[in-house]
């Protein structure tokens, strides 16, 4: 997979790429598998907007993923890899030997034709799903269960890659992308290989109405507002009111760690790499 790019016909054109889709192999999802999906658009169940700068975007058809993996012992053929517009990765699409058709999330290297299954004794090959039991060490996994059965949570992004470093008695130390080592129950389930289209990080959009169409509104900046709406608004000219940057409702907004997860800080065994 590579990006492509284009002629400077235009200003939004000189700098802007694109992924070449080579690996993508059909053009239409599987329509069993397809459904609508609500979007909040940042807004809660009571209309209140959660999150800022979120909205409009293009109208997008989901696709129903098998994140839990749990045909567990039925081998699978790749029918298709496909694009999917709700992810950064690639979807494959897997006609299992009962007659099912399942979508997962397509590691790189995965071709049309190939075989993969959901066993404890399955090689260690790119798309198998094994218990990190019987994971070897230094194995390069994604899609990696937080919760015994509950699915996949951790590692589900273009090019994420996790490594599990080591196993003391029923625990797995699991090393993220962002470089946080973590403790995962080792009857926990992951996915072998590399997450495909790696080449999404490069990608460079080239003009602000791409990123409309991604549902991404323009970011208001604090110090442009007035006093009654955020700490650094207002003054003669560019000012921070000489304070720290923060946000509309006070809380400093670098440097400060705002995580507050005490039931999970049991599971984290150094923080991520800064």
């Amino acid at each position: 997979m590579a990006l492509k790019k284009y002629k400077p016909t235009s200003p939004g054109r000189r700098t802007m790429t694109v992924s070449d889709k080579a690996d993508v192999t059909a053009e239409r999802p599987h329509k069993p598998l397809t459904g609508f999906r609500h979007r909040s658009q940042g807004h809660n169940n009571a209309g209140r907007i959660t999150s800022r700068f979120r909205g409009g975007g293009h109208k997008r058809l989901y696709r129903s993923i098998d994140f839990k993996r749990d045909k567990y012992g039925v081998p699978g053929k790749i029918a298709t890899i496909e694009y999917d517009p709700n992810r950064s990765a690639r979807i494959a699409l897997v006609h299992y030997a009962d007659g099912e058709k399942r979508y997962i999330l397509a590691p790189a290297g995965l071709a049309v034709g190939q075989t993969v299954i959901a066993s404890a004794k399955a090689d260690i090959t790119p798309g198998n799903t094994l218990p990190l039991r019987v994971v070897p060490a230094g194995t390069e996994i994604h899609n990696v269960e937080m919760k015994i059965g509950r699915g996949a949570q951790l590692v589900r992004a273009a090019g994420g890659v996790a490594r599990l470093m080591a196993r003391d008695g029923d625990w797995a130390l699991v090393r993220l992308p962002s470089g946080e080592l973590r403790r995962v129950h080792a009857d926990c389930r992951a996915t072998i290989g590399t997450l495909s289209n790696s080449e999404h990080t490069n990608i460079s959009l080239g003009k602000a109405g791409r990123t409309r169409w991604l549902g991404r509104r323009p970011h208001n900046r604090g110090v442009v507002m007035n006093p009654v709406d955020h700490p650094m608004g207002g003054g003669e000219g560019r000012t921070s009111g000489g304070g720290h940057p923060r946000t509309p409702w006070g809380k400093p907004t670098k440097g400060l760690r705002t995580r507050n997860n005490k039931r999970t800080d049991v599971f984290r065994v150094s923080r991520r790499a800064k």
